[in-house]
């Protein structure tokens, strides 16, 4: 399925200064398989609630905004494909519900708490230090490394925070990407600020790490999806998944995404995330 198939993406228009050759190479692809494509930015404007149609077979949310977020929950309501499914992507971004899931498909997670009152998690810090992050804050936001009670006491109430045992990490952040049956690594700095320092290098994925990157996707049913991993002590923990990244680094990962998701749209179905 795909010649005059058509396909809308919904994707961020980036403002100026900042790039990204991934949707331009995923339009370029579905352009070459005969599709007729649009760009949807939910951000860039007002949507009349009232007036969404659903007449593209098939869409894929690549923008990890809010709004986009939100936009694919109403697609899901009316009925859409959408890649990656509106439960799945909403279950990602929710760093609680994600890490929940990961640890019940035996992913190696750090021992994690939620909680609406950072001093409740003082006991915990007599076994080492924490970090705290905002369940849906993304590109390092909302992150505190906690050693001890005054840090803890400096941090705002009542609401929702994600703590995760914290361990120190060996050598540079470690990008995991699945697209089908392909794992990528690559390596790179944290926090990564400019374009070049995103692409990072390519990391050969040993087959240890590659089996929990698969079943990290295995457990939310989905085959297009990013891993954070960091290693410590010479283990490896996920700290983060991604249900659309931007696969910088992955090379020719528009094409690859685009080939995948047209061999299996057939097969793309609204599904529950099981917990």
């Amino acid at each position: 399925m795909s010649a005059g198939m058509r396909v809308a993406i919904v994707a961020l228009r980036h403002p100026s200064g900042r790039f990204s050759v991934l949707v331009p190479e995923m339009v370029d692809r579905l352009q070459r398989h005969g599709c007729d494509v649009e760009v949807v930015d939910p951000d860039a404007g007002p949507v009349d609630l009232g007036a969404v149609q659903t007449d593209a077979d098939l869409y894929i949310v690549k923008s990890g905004t809010e709004a986009a977020l939100s936009f694919a929950g109403v697609l899901h309501a009316r009925g859409a494909r959408v890649v990656n499914p509106y439960p799945v992507a909403a279950a990602c971004r929710d760093k609680v519900v994600q890490t929940h899931v990961l640890a019940e498909a035996d992913v190696p997670v750090p021992q994690s708490w939620m909680t609406v009152e950072p001093m409740s998690l003082l006991r915990h810090l007599s076994d080492g230090p924490l970090i705290l992050k905002d369940p849906r804050g993304s590109q390092g936001r909302g992150l505190e490394i906690v050693h001890d009670r005054a840090q803890l006491a400096a941090l705002p109430e009542g609401t929702p925070w994600l703590a995760m045992r914290y361990h120190l990490p060996e050598g540079q952040d470690l990008k995991l990407y699945r697209i089908g049956d392909e794992v990528f690594g690559v390596e790179r700095i944290f926090p990564a600020r400019t374009y070049i320092e995103k692409l990072g290098r390519p990391y050969p994925v040993p087959a240890d790490l590659r089996d929990i990157v698969l079943r990290c996707g295995d457990a939310f049913g989905i085959s297009i999806y990013g891993v954070d991993v960091i290693r410590s002590r010479g283990k490896h923990w996920v700290v983060d998944m991604s249900s659309f990244p931007g696969f910088k680094g992955v090379p020719a990962a528009g094409r690859r995404i685009i080939d995948h998701v047209l061999a299996h749209s057939d097969s793309v179905r609204p599904r529950a995330v099981a917990s």
